[in-house]
């Protein structure tokens, strides 16, 4: 039996083993949980090399009234109805580049006061909307943050989004 007859077997199954395992690059997306807590935001995301980054320009609400004046709130709705807009517009961008709102790893939420609440962001109207997209059904939180604005380029607008996406 020469060296190359006794080298083959092993060879064959060395690389048998090997087919095996993962490639490294098979990393998933890390999403860190915020401790003792079930807010539906991730505390962190973590992106292994080779995933593929996606920026979404920010997105503001559609119009609910066509007949509304299109630079006041009638035009849009109150944070709630906006956030609904914006979120769904969202998720038909992913949708048409293969993504899904699932795949959202970072989220940063423009809110501007509601006149109809004293001049503060409606929060609590925001994660009405919020949660229809992220948390229960869809368990893959972003890491987000919600800051308030003195205002955007509409006056009817209280809401605009910007996300990124990630896909391994």
């Amino acid at each position: 039996m020469t060296l190359r007859s006794r080298i083959a077997p092993l060879a064959t199954c060395a690389a048998i083993l090997l087919s095996a395992l993962p490639p490294a690059s098979a990393q998933a997306i890390v999403r860190h949980k915020l401790p003792n807590s079930d807010f539906p935001i991730a505390q962190a995301v973590t992106l292994p090399p080779g995933t593929t980054i996606h920026f979404i320009s920010g997105q503001v609400p559609p119009a609910v009234s066509k007949t509304a004046d299109q630079n006041t709130l009638a035009a849009f709705g109150d944070t709630r109805t906006q956030t609904m807009g914006v979120l769904t517009k969202i998720q038909d961008i992913l949708k048409g580049m293969g993504l899904s709102m699932g795949d959202v790893v970072k989220m940063q939420v423009f809110l501007v006061g509601d006149p109809a609440k004293g001049g503060k962001g409606d929060v609590a109207g925001f994660m009405e909307a919020y949660t229809q997209f992220f948390g229960g059904a869809q368990p893959n939180l972003p890491a987000r943050a919600v800051v308030q604005v003195a205002g955007l380029s509409n006056p009817g607008w209280l809401v605009e989004i910007e996300v990124v996406a990630a896909k391994k």
